[in-house]
């Protein structure tokens, strides 16, 4: 880059002039990284804050931010090289020093003076002090073969038999694997979102040839041993007096028609975090063919209390005197999907109506806001002092628009929409442990959405109970803080050596106890 000068260089001394135009140089690079970081500014923006039809999903918002932070990281390292060491660099305070994990292993390397004599002749010089600092490294997975030796062992002097340690247990007897291959397969498919073709070439790049058929049958035997612990967490959860639900798609292959069909993976969940409840949360998924209600009505057999979910009306079974398994629950239907009725038809059409609606429902997210975390005695006696009044409002503000506006518009529907759930969204009023809305629930399928999308269908509908199966253990371990991997070997390795089924809760994950 040739600098452009915005002074007159005849003018000052000839000592000086290299140093001047080193600083016009330098201004000039800075110009340029100034304007390449604006321009990648603004391309986040416009992806962000764009046109509806131009907005990222949440998905494609990541990977924007990942190349936007590359490119401007690109963009700074370039700024340093053509700068020079005049500039600190900007980057500098992102260092994570500090920061690093006590548990890591640490690997000290020191790095001595070439000379330990003093320069003035005096002697050897004698250590005052140090520099300590801490980068982070990394190795990449290590593969290893577990070779087990039982040594056999028999009298010189009789024949009395030979004796030998019996062979330890594994969970596939005779097979490759150890629990903790199983754990690592599991975690990456069901995790990392990993699809087993994939994992197959990864360990082929390491020598180790294993076809992505083997993977799965490694994955359909884990699933079948997990399948108690499973059973067991669903036992847990619905044991609670109020629980979120919601469902998912899961694409299935169907063989006979040789494309897949549309299965539904279903959420039931346990999140009392947000209010200071004693139960750990956990959620359990449940596959089903289709999405029909009597799928809710089979897995909530047993369950009596409030349930928080969207307004899909195959829940509306639920509340019948007719339902079976229990008696009717009592729904909290979701504010966030009420917003979102409104926050489409705004978008879309810039309708006041609509943002008048989105506007009052701010109010009662504002509260919600100050009283997270508080016990439910306080957040009930909060809402009903000043959400209720809003609501109120709401609810009035509500029938004056049904009767103004026509039901068969795009508006009319949304609103028609919260008009029919309107005694669910007023539940959160009338007990302090529910939630103003089913997000919590929707947080945890997430990850199904990024496994659904990275490995595009399950083979059968078999394959669908093994993906909720795991899905279920790995997502209550990381809602809990539980390390998936470490609970997922350590619980194939406990089944495998014959884990009592009277003591199954020490199996479930927010039991799990890591070895020092």
């Amino acid at each position: 880059m040739s600098a452009v000068p915005s002074v007159d260089l005849s003018v000052i001394p000839e000592s000086q002039r290299a140093a001047v135009l080193a600083v016009l140089r330098e201004r000039d690079v800075l110009r340029e990284a100034n304007r390449r970081l604006e321009h990648l500014i603004a391309e986040l923006n416009e992806a962000v804050h764009g046109k509806r039809s131009e907005k990222l999903n949440d998905d494609e918002r990541q990977l924007a931010f990942e190349d936007l932070e590359t490119a401007v990281a690109e963009a700074e390292t370039r700024q340093d090289a053509e700068v020079g060491p005049r500039t600190p660099s900007p980057r500098a305070a992102r260092r994570n020093r500090g920061h690093l994990p006590a548990s890591l292993p640490r690997f000290e390397q020191v790095i001595e003076p070439d000379s330990l004599l003093c320069p003035c002749g005096c002697g050897e010089m004698h250590r005052i002090g140090e520099d300590r600092t801490e980068r982070l490294d990394i190795v990449p997975a290590q593969l290893r073969v577990i070779v087990t030796i039982r040594p056999k062992y028999a009298c010189r002097h009789c024949a009395e038999g030979v004796s030998q340690a019996p062979a330890p247990a594994h969970l596939i007897e005779g097979g490759l694997p150890t629990e903790g291959v199983l754990a690592h397969v599991l975690v990456s498919k069901y995790a990392d979102h990993l699809p087993l073709y994939r994992q197959s070439q990864i360990l082929a790049r390491a020598g180790i040839e294993l076809h992505r058929s083997t993977l799965a049958d490694w994955i359909g035997t884990a699933a079948f041993h997990l399948g108690p612990v499973v059973d067991r967490l669903t036992e847990h959860l619905k044991t609670s007096t109020k629980l979120f639900m919601d469902e998912t798609t899961a694409p299935v292959l169907d063989p006979g028609r040789g494309r897949t069909k549309t299965g539904y993976l279903w959420a039931l969940a346990r999140d009392d975090r947000s209010w200071g409840g004693g139960d750990p949360p956990g959620v359990v998924f449940t596959y089903a063919p289709d999405r029909a209600g009597e799928n809710a009505e089979r897995i909530l057999q047993g369950f009596d209390g409030i349930l928080q979910l969207d307004g899909y009306t195959g829940y509306n079974r639920l509340t019948r005197p007719s339902r079976t398994g229990g008696a009717p629950v009592t729904v909290a239907h979701c504010w966030a999907h009420a917003r979102r009725k409104l926050k489409e038809v705004f978008d879309r059409d810039g309708s006041e109506i609509a943002a008048e609606g989105l506007r009052q429902i701010a109010g009662l997210y504002r509260i919600e806001a100050e009283i997270r975390g508080m016990g439910p005695g306080q957040r009930l006696s909060a809402r009903q002092a000043r959400t209720a009044p809003l609501v109120a409002a709401f609810g009035e503000w509500l029938q004056l628009q049904c009767r103004r506006v026509s039901m068969k518009s795009r508006l009319g529907e949304k609103l028609a929409y919260i008009h029919r759930h309107w005694d669910g969204l007023q539940t959160f009023l009338r007990d302090g442990r529910v939630e103003i809305d089913s997000n919590n629930v929707e947080n945890l399928i997430r990850p199904i959405a990024l496994t659904r999308k990275n490995a595009l269908f399950a083979g059968h509908d078999e394959g669908g109970r093994s993906w909720a199966r795991i899905a279920s253990l790995i997502a209550t371990a990381k809602i809990n803080g539980v390390e998936p991997f470490a609970y997922l070997r350590a619980t194939l390795e406990a089944v495998a050596t014959g884990h009592p089924q009277a003591r199954i809760d020490d199996l479930l994950p927010w039991n799990f106890e890591p070895s020092s």
